[in-house]
């Protein structure tokens, strides 16, 4: 009965640890600032399709923004390890353009569990698009 019970607090112990060691893992989680004030400013409407693709200056911007709020997640690079999608194939053009900043903007909740936070409200829209600018340059692994 004892080595039950002693099995039985090691298990704890250790699923405690893994829970404790997964919520350090990412470190500081509060959303990063984007400069976005060099870029077209794009006003209070939200648009439906990216006004920065193919603009090198919001790629430039994109890349640092990803890296400060998204790559926690969806991997440096944009190269997912899994956990998150991986960003690089996100349909081309409009499509994934309304994906993109739809998810983006509400974030992602099932069964009351946050997959992915909401962005409205912390990140600009010239940031959000200048992140979608940056992914659309990205190289896909064949």
């Amino acid at each position: 009965m004892l080595k039950k019970v002693q099995r039985q607090v090691a298990v704890a112990a250790f699923l405690a640890a893994g829970a404790v060691g997964t919520a350090m893992g990412h470190g500081d989680v509060a959303p990063q600032a984007v400069d976005t004030k060099h870029l077209p400013q794009l006003g209070e409407d939200w648009l439906d399709v990216n006004p920065y693709r193919g603009n090198g200056d919001a790629e430039k911007t994109g890349s640092s923004a990803y890296n400060q709020n998204c790559a926690r997640c969806h991997g440096l690079g944009a190269v997912s390890g899994g956990i998150a999608p991986d960003l690089r194939y996100l349909p081309p053009e409009d499509e994934g353009d309304e994906w993109f900043l739809y998810r983006l903007r509400n974030g992602a909740i099932r069964n009351g569990i946050t997959y992915m936070p909401s962005f409205e409200g912390i990140l600009s829209q010239e940031a959000m698009w200048s992140i979608r600018a940056w992914l659309v340059t990205l190289p896909k692994d064949e």
